[in-house]
């Protein structure tokens, strides 16, 4: 997010902008750059191996704390109960279990709260150019820029 953040903004910065546009800017770019972390999240576990280069649920298996799967460990459901015993196991998670282990952060939330919190930041991005005087052109392109790198496909 903040990388996003910046690359919107230095342009505006450089050409001595008014801090209101290149902090509206600030603030697109990090909402996008959200949005773009919560779909990299998603895709690591449910995203298809000809999307991603990755094998399907990848990030399960490095056990990585990807914020679906830390949404679902602190959902108080059952579900987290038994996700934590398995991401805590030190033996390597078989493919039945890594199966497991998605359908886990599925059912305790983590997929949809994933979904829904990268849909928030796309509209609060959207949302940051709303307020600013832009070129209707441009207004459109930062918009489809963002849509691009967020909407990619499981």
């Amino acid at each position: 997010a903040a990388l996003m953040a910046c690359a919107c903004s230095i342009g505006a910065v450089h050409l001595g902008a008014p801090p209101t546009l290149a902090m509206a800017l600030a603030g697109f770019g990090a909402h996008v750059g959200q949005a773009f972390q919560l779909t990299d999240d998603l895709l690591g576990i449910w995203g298809a191996p000809e999307v991603t280069g990755k094998p399907v649920r990848a990030d399960l298996r490095a056990r990585k704390k990807s914020l679906p799967v830390v949404a679902a460990l602190t959902s108080g459901t059952p579900q987290a109960a038994e996700l934590r015993a398995l991401l805590t196991d030190p033996q390597p998670l078989s493919e039945e279990g890594l199966i497991r282990a998605a359908d886990l952060v599925v059912a305790a939330g983590g997929k949809q709260w994933a979904e829904r919190e990268a849909d928030a930041e796309l509209a609060a991005a959207n949302a940051s150019l709303a307020d600013i005087d832009l070129p209707a052109d441009v207004r459109a392109e930062l918009t489809a820029i963002a849509e691009f790198i967020t909407a990619r496909q499981w």
